[in-house]
């Protein structure tokens, strides 16, 4: 039976920790390792869980490394079949490892999944981060089945079919150890938002396949680090998404795209500027400037790979999302034309 590791990255959370640790300690997989990595708390949450979870591995990071930097030095320490990516701020049911385990031991080509990941406020709808799979559009705007920018679906059964996606959620990633470390792990410069979108890219670059499992839920709270209304998170989202592009695109298209972006980002920027949200357009420009810096710079994982030929993508939409959803008022997943996905 392979051996799997769940992997909290927490720093600060001992208010998640003491209402979402007890459920996953109830999971019912016989050969589990439940790990919390800690990237320099200092609310006492190393002490709660020596105190009231003692079975419990703690692998204690210096400083905060973010979300990134953070699992990354934690996963060098574990040793498993499978990890599992948590956020602290997911609720559980005791048997929701089988049916993803099951769904990636069926095919040597999985190297990661997810489940379906719905709203701990309101269980009977998806939840922003991941919902029923992730897709990503020919210009870079990721968005999921269930969740399209921000109108939530309710979960009516209409996404119950497991298949291939284009990325899943960090917020409950269930990866291959062996493809983890092949990967080089996520990008240390993405801190945190899109590392797990940029993991996936490179993934399917790889020749490997991602996966959403249907079979298994989980409730996120959502916003446990940043909240939604956040110009920090507005600018790693902005920065992020330029920086996944230049990953994993070939150079031309990356050219291409990137160039295209920035005029659409500057659309964005007017948008924040018209609503009075100054402090997120200047996130985006300070965004832009990051990424010109980093292209200089270089840096990223060391593996090497096949940059996209789109056609190979799973998931990958070959129209504007953006278009389709604020001119064509096409809000759901399902008003989406299958045929329009790789």
């Amino acid at each position: 039976m392979p051996k799997v590791a769940v992997v909290i990255l927490n720093w600060n959370g001992i208010k998640h920790l003491r209402e979402f640790l007890p459920p996953v300690m109830a999971s019912t997989w016989p050969n589990l390792d439940i790990i919390v990595g800690d990237n320099g708390s200092t609310d006492g949450s190393v002490e709660f869980l020596q105190r009231d979870f003692p079975s419990v591995r703690i692998i204690q990071n210096d400083k905060n490394y973010g979300f990134t930097g953070g699992y990354n030095r934690v996963l060098e320490k574990v040793e498993a079949d499978y990890f599992v990516l948590l956020n602290s701020d997911v609720e559980v049911p005791p048997g929701w490892i089988e049916p993803v385990i099951a769904q990636v031991e069926g095919d040597s080509m999985i190297a990661a999944a997810a489940p379906k990941i719905k709203w701990f406020a309101q269980k009977d709808h998806f939840e922003h981060a991941g919902a029923a799979g992730g897709f990503m559009d020919v210009y870079g705007y990721p968005f999921c089945r269930g969740r399209i920018f921000y109108e939530i679906e309710q979960d009516r059964g209409q996404y119950q079919q497991s298949g291939e996606v284009f990325w899943a959620s960090g917020a409950a990633m269930f990866v291959r150890a062996k493809c983890w470390r092949e990967a080089g792990g996520f990008d240390d410069r993405f801190f945190a938002h899109m590392e797990e979108i940029d993991l996936c890219w490179r993934l399917q670059n790889m020749g490997y396949k991602v996966m959403y499992c249907a079979e298994s839920e989980v409730y996120h709270v959502g916003g446990g680090t940043l909240n939604t209304e956040n110009p920090f998170k507005t600018y790693l989202n902005f920065r992020n998404n330029l920086l996944l592009l230049k990953n994993n695109l070939s150079v031309w298209r990356a050219f291409v795209v990137i160039f295209i972006r920035f005029w659409m980002d500057l659309l964005a920027i007017a948008r924040f500027l018209n609503e009075g949200k100054r402090k997120d357009a200047w996130a985006i420009s300070r965004a832009h400037q990051n990424f010109v810096v980093q292209l200089f710079k270089g840096g990223g994982p060391k593996t090497r790979y096949r940059r996209s030929n789109l056609h190979t993508l799973k998931g990958m939409y070959r129209r504007s999302i953006v278009w389709d959803f604020f001119m064509k008022k096409k809000s759901t997943f399902d008003a989406l034309d299958p045929e329009d996905f790789y």
